[in-house]
């Protein structure tokens, strides 16, 4: 199976044995970060430093003149990712004979939260998260399109990834989190994501909704979750709190906002790329799911996109719903973490990508190369050589 390793430009610059490390590891590609979200990250094989941390969301190139004039516009990287940080690396990377793809990283900028707070998504309380844009709006439509166009093709890559194209929501790891006190579940979420910004508003009133009605009714169905009262549940949970009605307007008017984004973005990358470019997206088959894996209708997503990539660390079973769409063009990568510190089996790398393959997959992803041990990559480079 092709495996594609992610990677972040300060694993590589300045590390002059980092590309011959991730070539011997028997993947053919890597994932490689041109945009991207605040972080820390480990580093433990650098000669400079141990720990990277990105302060705030940025491009880890140096963006074009196509941003002049306006409000909502990608930020350069402070000292973690100087200049052209990405093509450093890209260049690095191709040259040990590894294929490099973009990792673009769109709806998730909590530095464009707090400069710009009017973008944000406004849940039902008033609350903002300043980490989730709110892809309503027009004009951060036109940045995230914008910005997927130019992260995506960079000089050399010959394909592109991208993270976070839909709805984001609350369920995200925000500082030092404090918000597992209530177990929310999948229908909690669902209604604490749910945005009541202006745009949001004129949209659900094009349903049939009264906004400030649907706002108060998403505050009382929410009462049996703060109480602890509402059992865990997916969408016939929401449909039981909010009323089925009701639910489904909220549900046809995000997807549709969802939808459209992604082509238009998928359509701006295909304009400026060159032939043969590969596009995909990092995406969840249950269309009403917020996060960085955006939720998508399997069938219409692999109508316009290259492929998928899929989360499959405990579990490949959201394979299935795209396996049953996928055609001789389209990919499905099968993302696992081989990272064993943070909740992967590096261990079981080979029994994983075999039962990822059973279920549709064609390709692997592996989170995150840069981040793992030396114990970690041994047992990636064993796995992949099991695969050949």
């Amino acid at each position: 199976m092709r495996t594609s390793a992610f990677l972040y430009p300060w694993d590589v610059t300045g590390d002059p044995a980092a590309p011959a490390r991730v070539a011997d590891l028997g993947v053919r590609q890597v994932t490689l970060a041109s945009a991207y979200h605040s972080t820390r990250a480990l580093t433990p094989r650098h000669p400079r430093h141990r720990v990277v941390t990105a302060e705030h969301a940025a491009v880890l190139y140096e963006p074009d003149g196509r941003w002049e004039g306006r409000a909502l516009r990608p930020y350069a990287a402070g000292s973690w990712a100087p200049g052209d940080a990405y093509g450093e690396a890209a260049d690095a990377l191709a040259a040990a004979g590894l294929d490099v793809h973009t990792w673009v990283v769109l709806a998730h900028n909590s530095r464009m939260g707090a400069d710009h707070p009017d973008t944000s998504v406004v849940n039902a309380y008033g609350d903002r998260y300043p980490w989730a844009p709110c892809i309503a709006q027009p004009a951060t439509r036109a940045y995230l399109v914008d910005l997927a166009a130019e992260a995506a093709v960079r000089p050399g890559a010959r394909g592109t990834e991208l993270e976070s194209l839909g709805w984001y929501g609350l369920a995200h790891l925000h500082a030092h989190d404090k918000i597992a006190g209530v177990p929310l579940g999948e229908a909690g979420q669902y209604l604490m994501s749910l945005c009541f910004c202006a745009d949001c508003r004129a949209g659900y009133a094009q349903e049939g909704l009264a906004p400030d009605e649907l706002a108060a009714g998403v505050r009382r169905a929410l009462e049996p979750v703060w109480r602890g009262d509402e059992p865990p549940g997916g969408w016939q949970v929401v449909e039981k709190l909010l009323g089925a009605e009701r639910a489904a307007a909220t549900r046809a008017w995000r997807e549709e906002t969802a939808r459209t984004l992604q082509e238009a973005a998928i359509t701006a990358v295909r304009a400026a790329a060159p032939e043969g470019f590969q596009v995909l997206l990092h995406a969840d088959p249950v269309a009403y799911h917020c996060g960085a894996n955006a939720g998508v209708d399997p069938e219409h997503i692999l109508s316009v996109a290259d492929g998928v990539v899929v989360p499959c660390t405990g579990g490949a079973q959201a394979l299935t719903p795209f396996a049953a769409h996928r055609t001789a063009r389209t990919t499905l990568a099968a993302n696992l973490t081989v990272v064993s510190g943070m909740g992967g089996g590096p261990a079981t790398l080979a029994a994983d990508a075999a039962h990822a393959r059973t279920l549709g997959a064609d390709e692997l992803r592996l989170y995150h190369a840069g981040l793992a041990s030396d114990a970690d990559l041994a047992q990636v480079r064993s796995a992949l050589k099991q695969l050949d």
